[in-house]
């Protein structure tokens, strides 16, 4: 035999596989040279499991609930101009960590001139869960000069916040010149079980721009579950929909007295 065997030994994914290979590519009889093909061995190679994770203490500082001292109040006031820029994130974290007794500091920048500040300084009231600054929020919902993008945060996170005290908001945006200001209104509606905003939603059906209505009538059914007739409204005129809401107009004059908002449907795979 003139050829010499090596074997290779190979681990993938804890397979190991032994292939014997000749190379001179077979062995010598006395008749001549046969070839023979390698073969492959598949070995399984012990298991060995990760090593248990341990549990992390919780090392987390809660929210601070106390007045703020002086200090901590002067320090507070240098943060809002840190809001916009590469130390926003540390700057919102701060706040948080200062909890709501900050509030009052943090509504300052809803009044600044970066709309970047005062978009960080909404989400940063959400963050905290500040329910003060809800005030704050629905005024600079309402400011017709203030850019859409931040007028909408402001409405969804008040919502959140305390959303017994937006429907004044939502109706004066439901009015805006702006249709993204609009929809935004419609849209939210859907999140404040209230009677309240069921006529302010009725008129936004027959909307000039067609999402707008359709934002509109889907927050119509979540709050009233109410059925109407089938209507097609992706092809919708002005027309169309001044007609479709008459009917809903019409429904709620005749039930408004006794309609009560409907326990919110719940997931069924949230339930199983």
């Amino acid at each position: 035999m003139k050829g010499s065997n090596i074997v290779n030994k190979c681990q993938t994914s804890g397979i190991a596989v032994i292939l014997t290979l000749s190379l001179v590519g077979g062995v010598k009889t006395s008749s001549g040279w046969t070839d023979q093909t390698a073969r492959v061995w598949p070995v399984q190679m012990p298991y060995e499991a990760p090593p248990t994770s341990q549990d992390v203490p919780d090392v987390s500082v809660p929210p601070n609930k106390n007045p703020l001292s002086p200090e901590e109040l002067k320090r507070a006031e240098a943060l809002l101009p840190l809001l916009e820029g590469r130390q926003e994130f540390w700057a919102m974290g701060e706040f948080v960590h200062l909890g709501e007794p900050a509030v009052p500091v943090l509504v300052k920048a809803l009044t600044m001139p970066s709309p970047r500040i005062r978009y960080n300084a909404i989400e940063t009231l959400s963050m905290m869960n500040g329910v003060w600054g809800v005030p704050a929020l629905l005024t600079t919902a309402k400011e017709p000069n203030e850019v859409p993008r931040v007028r909408e945060h402001a409405l969804r996170v008040a919502i959140r916040l305390d959303p017994a005290k937006t429907p004044e908001a939502i109706e004066v945006m439901a009015k805006d010149l702006n249709p993204s200001v609009r929809k935004a209104a419609g849209f939210e509606a859907r999140y404040v079980r209230q009677k309240t905003v069921i006529p302010i939603l009725i008129p936004m059906v027959s909307d000039d721009e067609r999402f707008v209505a359709l934002s509109a009538l889907h927050s119509l059914w979540i709050l009233t579950r109410h059925e109407t007739e089938f209507h097609d409204w992706d092809t919708s005129t002005k027309q169309d929909r001044v007609a479709w809401s008459s009917e809903w107009a019409e429904w709620w004059a005749a039930n408004k007295d006794v309609f009560e908002i409907p326990e919110p449907q719940r997931s069924k795979r949230g339930s199983q």
